[in-house]
């Protein structure tokens, strides 16, 4: 399902970057608004359902965002100021806490068309952050069954290669005790 965009934003055209707003912060990057603001009305409107760190709960993950069957690119400003003003439903979820596949319109709140660009500010400076981006739970499992196994697996190979130690150390003792009893019998 393709989500209309708003009004007042036009589909960007190949190539073109969006205009910055007049409160723009980004690190050489246009941004549609202030990501500074988008922090403090992400926590009031959007926290509750795409989590604090954005790593969903009832709504989709946010970061990384996924990719999404309708659009290329989820972090394409028009396209993220669209779904926040007209809401998305119908649309899968890749994330597997994700409960409901309905994003009600400015998210059930207030927001003029001002928060609702310095949101979609926020959530592309945090995607866009460097750093290592936080692994959803599923692919956490996966990484701490590696490590485990890995571990399991060094620890029986150090423990085969000890106990072998030890028994030439227990054979080597043995016969040194075997031939100090024969030369203290023929003595």
């Amino acid at each position: 399902m393709v989500v209309a965009l708003a009004e007042t934003s036009p589909p960007p055209t190949p190539g073109a970057t969006p205009s910055a707003g007049a409160g723009s912060g980004g690190g050489g990057s246009a941004l549609p608004g202030n990501p500074q603001n988008g922090l403090t009305l992400y926590g009031q409107n959007c926290a509750s359902c795409h989590g604090v760190d954005m790593a969903g709960q009832i709504g989709p993950r946010l970061n990384p965002i996924g990719k999404l069957g309708n659009t290329p690119n989820p972090l394409d400003p028009a396209y993220l100021i669209g779904v926040i003003t007209n809401g998305l439903s119908g649309v899968p979820c890749s994330n597997f806490n994700c409960s409901t596949q309905t994003m009600p319109p400015k998210g059930g709140a207030q927001l003029s068309d001002q928060d609702i660009k310095d949101i979609a500010s926020y959530i592309i400076q945090q995607n866009k952050a460097p750093g290592e981006a936080a692994l959803d739970p599923h692919a956490l499992a996966i990484e701490n069954v590696k490590w485990v196994t890995i571990t399991i697996l060094a620890m029986l190979i150090l423990t085969y290669l000890l106990a072998r130690y030890n028994m030439r150390w227990i054979d080597r003792r043995v016969a040194a005790r075997r031939e100090r009893i024969e030369r203290q019998g023929r003595s």
